[in-house]
């Protein structure tokens, strides 16, 4: 039987398809391969949340940079556990309609494909900005812990100052609970789930 969403995804005759207003609320990663990156639009992050889509732009240049250099301070102790540091996956969480793209994601073995599912997912990282600051620091925790995922880390990079925080949270019990907090100038340290240390200072573009 043809779901509603199937018949308005493929009614695109008409001339009046668009599938960022038609699908809003029916968004699945079967109809996300078929229709994103939309045509024309500027190069952006899609997001899902129980088939609402959001996008947002790409990190600013300095974040960029800091989650470069994130992924190299991770990647030496996480390859010797077996884990693989990227950058940003297509993370699914639970159901077709549920999916993140976090701006670094610890993997627990190699990973083929599109999309990734959480249970693979050791450890995500989010850089955090002005524009998304409840989402990193709320919203997209709480639908991690509700994934399962073990760690949490967020980072806070100020260029203009010269400030940058690393915050490591773990889950236990279905909440994450901190499980670090250092600022530049102070040398962050992780025993687990790998090995890593260094000082948030590194992650600026300086």
């Amino acid at each position: 039987m043809t779901s509603t969403a199937e018949r308005q995804a493929t009614n695109v005759d008409s001339g009046h398809f668009d599938p960022l207003t038609d699908l809003d609320g029916m968004w699945t990663v079967d109809l996300a391969a078929r229709y994103l990156p939309i045509p024309g639009m500027p190069l952006t992050k899609y997001e899902c949340w129980d088939g609402h889509l959001f996008m947002t732009p790409y990190e600013s240049v300095q974040n960029s940079y800091g989650e470069a250099e994130l992924i190299g301070q991770l990647r030496p102790g996480a390859r010797a556990t077996g884990y693989f540091v990227c950058g940003p996956v297509n993370l699914m969480l639970g159901l077709p309609g549920r999916w993140i793209q976090p701006d670094v994601t610890v993997l627990d073995g190699p990973v083929r494909g599109t999309w990734v599912s959480s249970e693979h997912a050791v450890l995500v990282a989010e850089f955090v900005s002005p524009g998304s600051i409840r989402r990193d620091r709320i919203d997209k925790p709480a639908r991690c812990a509700e994934a399962g995922i073990p760690w949490y880390m967020t980072v806070d990079l100020d260029e203009e100052r010269g400030r940058a925080a690393v915050e490591l949270f773990e889950l236990k019990d279905g909440r994450y609970h901190r499980a670090a907090l250092n600022h530049a100038g102070s040398r962050f340290e992780m025993s687990d789930p790998f090995q890593a240390g260094f000082d948030p200072i590194e992650l600026l573009m300086r």
